[in-house]
């Protein structure tokens, strides 16, 4: 006989609730105030705490940053993961589009958060290997495309790699398992910056008087920037 599930105590209830408040209100200090300024009093103050009471969920500063960058990229990850896996899998341009309009749509969305994970780096802090994990959630997104892509047979033709350009992405090379190109996996890591520095771009109002402001004119550049670079990728026939 199957012993019953042991169901969440009122305790755990209690806790679980306090960390979302505490995100939460860190989330609103953070649009307030920045990264910078983020302070584990002051969410204590909005929350009708003292301050050691706030310790007994996160220990400090860094601890609550780590938190929400954590859930920053978590969260953009399962928009782009959600978004990628409508389209039919052998549609390679599609799944490409998809995430890079995904991303662009969260950022639209959640600025503060986007420059929390993309932006300048947090004075004083150093993002610890939690972090890790959450933030490969849209690269590997966008690399399982150009793998298929190589499975299929469908890779662009590759090009001959300077030597000391080779050596400089071991790492990637070793985590892509041989799945796709070096030549590729180059042009992957390009699109991955193009992305990240059209959103970027927009969303820091380095367009103005560049580009029209309305929706339809951004989205329309946007989305011919990114069919470029799927382009560049092998990804348009």
């Amino acid at each position: 006989m199957t012993a019953p599930a042991i169901g969440v105590t009122a305790r755990e209830r209690a806790r679980a609730e306090i960390m979302r408040e505490i995100l939460e209100t860190g989330r609103a200090h953070l649009a307030r105030d920045g990264a910078a300024a983020l302070s584990l009093r002051a969410v204590a103050r909005d929350l009708g705490m003292v301050s050691s009471a706030v310790y007994r969920y996160v220990p400090n500063r860094d601890a609550l940053l780590t938190m929400l960058i954590i859930d920053a990229y978590d969260s953009v990850g399962a928009r782009v993961e959600q978004a990628e896996a409508l389209c039919p899998r052998s549609d390679y341009l599609g799944r490409f589009q998809a995430t890079c309009r995904a991303v662009r749509g969260w950022a639209l969305a959640n600025p503060h958060e986007y420059s929390l994970i993309y932006g300048s780096p947090v004075p004083g802090y150093a993002a610890p290997a939690d972090t890790i994990a959450p933030a490969t959630r849209v690269p590997i997104v966008l690399l399982s495309i150009l793998f298929d892509q190589s499975a299929a047979g469908a890779a662009a033709p590759t090009s001959p790699l300077d030597p000391d350009v080779a050596a400089s992405i071991a790492p990637l090379r070793e985590f892509a398992n041989a799945q796709a190109s070096d030549d590729l996996l180059l042009r992957g890591l390009a699109s991955w910056g193009t992305l990240l520095g059209t959103v970027s771009l927009e969303l820091f109002g380095h367009l103005h008087n560049v580009v029209e402001e309305g929706e339809p004119a951004r989205t329309a550049f946007f989305d011919h920037q990114m069919r470029q670079v799927a382009e560049g990728l092998g990804l348009v026939g």
